[in-house]
């Protein structure tokens, strides 16, 4: 599908178009521009699947099924309808779509379904999973930023907390990626998944456990500006260890969209639209 035709509904998100790219293997930035109905599409299909866990609410009909509580999980929809979502968590749920559906990634379990109803966010990274990657698999590990700022680059990027720091970390910190893994291995046991995701294990352990791909994706409604990028893209391509790929995505939505994402998906929730 072009980017000409956008990404219809029940679709993949779009791929956009490319507004700069930097850098080099192994760690490289790419600014993404969508166009509102590209962003409407994606809120409408693939986004509001992942905040809803569609996937997690099928696990749940399954499981109480016996028990004959086949409303449930259409409960847990109407609460989320009725209480919306942060517009930093649609920019998470935009960032898992677009890997998701444009760079093969597969994220199994969702880290927000471990987190505290009230919204503490676990430590280690917004996304967990592995990719298809040739033939075979291969460990993914991504972070999310999103931010409205007028501001090249934008204060989320840097600092204790931001961005480029999170990326350095999962690079270079071994004890906090193998702390990840332990977390998916646990609930891959007996998962449909499990071959997959212990087959990019497998590749991870076997490389010096090294082998994996680290996702930075930052969430912006400005005009693209290499600048938000090119800090980071250039300091972590230094002593990037063997075997490790680093890609930041900068994708751009229409300006002023940010601070409405909640509402937008909110309006979609309550309209009866499921996607």
């Amino acid at each position: 599908m072009g980017t000409e035709d956008g990404a219809r509904l029940g679709e993949r998100v779009s791929e956009g178009v490319i507004a700069y790219a930097l850098g080099e293997e192994p760690c490289t930035g790419t600014g993404i521009k969508w166009t509102s109905s590209e962003l409407d599409d994606a809120l409408a299909g693939s986004v509001i699947s992942i905040l809803r866990d569609d996937a997690g609410l099928v696990l749940i009909r399954e499981a109480l099924m016996p028990l004959g509580e086949t409303g449930f999980a259409t409960e847990r929809i109407n609460e989320l309808a009725t209480k919306g979502v942060r517009n930093w968590r649609v920019g998470e749920a935009i960032a898992e779509a677009y890997l998701t559906d444009r760079r093969e990634c597969i994220f199994p379990w969702p880290m927000r379904r471990d987190a505290r109803r009230q919204g503490v966010s676990l430590p280690g990274a917004d996304l967990v999973g592995f990719a298809i990657e040739g033939e075979g698999y291969r460990l993914v590990f991504g972070e999310v930023k999103t931010s409205s700022q007028a501001l090249y680059p934008p204060r989320v990027m840097d600092g204790e907390s931001g961005l480029r720091q999170q990326i350095k970390d999962l690079r270079d910190n071994v004890d906090l990626r193998d702390g990840l893994i332990e977390y998916l291995t646990v609930r891959s046991l007996y998962a449909p998944w499990h071959g997959c995701f212990i087959q990019a294990v497998g590749r991870y352990l076997n490389n010096g456990r090294n082998d994996v791909q680290l996702y930075g994706v930052l969430i912006r409604d400005v005009s693209p500006d290499a600048l938000d990028l090119r800090n980071p893209v250039s300091k972590l391509a230094s002593d990037c260890p063997s075997g490790m790929n680093i890609t930041f995505l900068g994708i751009y939505l229409p300006q002023g969209r940010i601070n409405n994402l909640g509402k937008d998906v909110l309006a979609i929730m309550q309209g009866g639209d499921e996607g």
